[in-house]
């Protein structure tokens, strides 16, 4: 008789409404989420277990298990679950398989921290973007099942490490299910399908679904894989130099092998290794880390499964300095409209402009306050900036921070950062905010 009283009612959100539901559907999917690893018992407590969700949801990669070379199957599928979904993203999921409705869908979609659309509704859009990502896991996980056998590793054992690499390659979330990362494999082959995968999974799913469509000629023309080749040719020169200044590796071979992996790893956010943590402080060398940090820090594409400033940020704002610089240095009417091509050509207003330089100086100021945070806790600035950068632009790579003895003041602000970064800031204070407002009242 009670549930008889209860009447559906259709809803139209606002924007905020939409935010405050896509930021409170990751806070509770993470508290939900984490059960299955706090019943396996390879977590010392209930945040570790969050922690590594959270990382899982928001494809940064990062990790607190205990004995990860021993967990058991089951834990391992569900933790590359949890980083393929969480690089599509919940709200699209949800919007993909569970509802047809598309009152306050796009409110909810843009509160996820996306805004592209493939088709005119954010349910279209969503399950397009599925379908591209089911598509992708078919193909790679047969091409990363041939390459983990041809690492040596069994038929059967090498399918599901073909599966869990691939999710977690696409969806640039790092997770791999042993604790060496990819150089548990010792292969170059199985190095050079990862790249190819995560650099993939690190593309605009608008820029997918254009070359899909016909339209090969976006990947050279759009500003998103231009910015991305032009900041991946600079910084790969600077982790060179900064290698072969340091003398890390015998030969130039092992220096682009080693420096250009966990370069490209940064830059496309996805936390693959093939070093041990401690040799990014201890080996490294200075101008080799701050390419790196720089390189987390602007990240891969937007509307993509990548973290990080976003590459249409990035060219956005280096378009806007060399507009700039033409007015400063040529008569006023010689200079035209300022003008980006993504899937099409674009003419940039004051409100992009500004959107692009807001949410870019949100991801500094996060990371700065995400530094002096781990320097509180003891570590040395350079360790400290470096695993701020990686919680920052959802990457995982670590410099050995991150572990299950840090204090829980240090997971609960990387649980914040991550969630924060992932969702591009204003859902999460838009749903801070909210909660506010409720007390408020009370």
């Amino acid at each position: 008789m009670t549930l008889a009283g209860f009447r559906y009612r259709k809803v139209k959100l606002s924007f905020g409404e939409g935010m405050v539901v896509a930021s409170g559907a990751w806070f509770l999917g993470t508290l939900l989420c984490a059960l299955p690893y706090y019943l396996s018992g390879n977590y010392l407590s209930y945040l570790d277990c969050c922690f590594d969700v959270m990382s899982g949801l928001t494809t940064t990669g990062l990790t607190l298990i205990q004995d990860l070379d021993h967990i058991s199957n089951g834990i391992n599928m569900w933790r590359h679950i949890l980083t393929f979904v969480g690089g599509q993203g919940m709200v699209v999921l949800a919007l993909t398989f569970l509802t047809k409705d598309q009152s306050g869908a796009y409110k909810m979609y843009v509160g996820e921290g996306k805004d592209e659309k493939l088709f005119p509704n954010a349910v279209s859009t969503a399950r397009r973007i599925w379908y591209i990502s089911l598509v992708y896991l078919a193909i790679g996980t047969v091409v990363m099942w041939i390459a983990a056998m041809f690492a040596g590793l069994a038929p059967d054992r090498a399918f599901l490490h073909g599966l869990w690499i691939l999710m977690s390659a696409w969806s640039t979330g790092g997770f791999a299910p042993m604790s060496q990362n990819i150089l548990y494999y010792h292969s170059a082959v199985f190095e050079l399908a990862t790249v190819a995968f995560f650099v993939i999974g690190s593309f605009n799913f608008a820029l997918h679904h254009a070359v899909l469509s016909g339209k090969r000629s976006e990947l050279y023309r759009n500003i998103e894989t231009v910015t991305f080749f032009i900041t991946m040719t600079i910084l790969t020169l600077t982790v060179t130099l900064g290698l072969m200044r340091n003398h890390v590796y015998p030969d130039v071979v092992a220096v682009f092998r080693k420096g250009f992996y966990q370069l490209i790893s940064g830059h496309t956010t996805t936390g693959f290794m093939t070093i041990y943590a401690k040799q990014f402080y201890h080996e490294w060398g200075d101008i080799a880390l701050f390419a790196i940090v720089i390189a987390m820090l602007l990240g891969g594409s937007a509307c993509s499964t990548a973290g990080g400033f976003k590459g249409l940020r990035t060219g956005i704002i280096f378009s806007t300095f060399k507009t700039e610089v033409k007015r400063m240095m040529l008569p006023e009417n010689r200079v035209s409209e300022q003008k980006i091509h993504h899937i099409r050509d674009v003419i940039l207003s004051d409100a992009m402009i500004k959107s692009a330089f807001l949410i870019v100086t949100a991801y500094i100021i996060t990371f700065t306050l995400g530094t002096f945070v781990g320097m509180l806790a003891g570590f040395p600035f350079g360790m400290a900036a470096f695993e701020s950068a990686s919680t920052t632009g959802n990457v995982g790579l670590s410099i050995g921070v991150t572990s299950a003895a840090m204090p829980a003041y240090l997971k609960l602000t990387y649980i914040v950062i991550m969630w924060l970064a992932r969702l591009e800031f204003m859902s999460v204070l838009a749903l801070g905010a909210y909660c506010v407002r409720k007390v408020g009242k009370k």
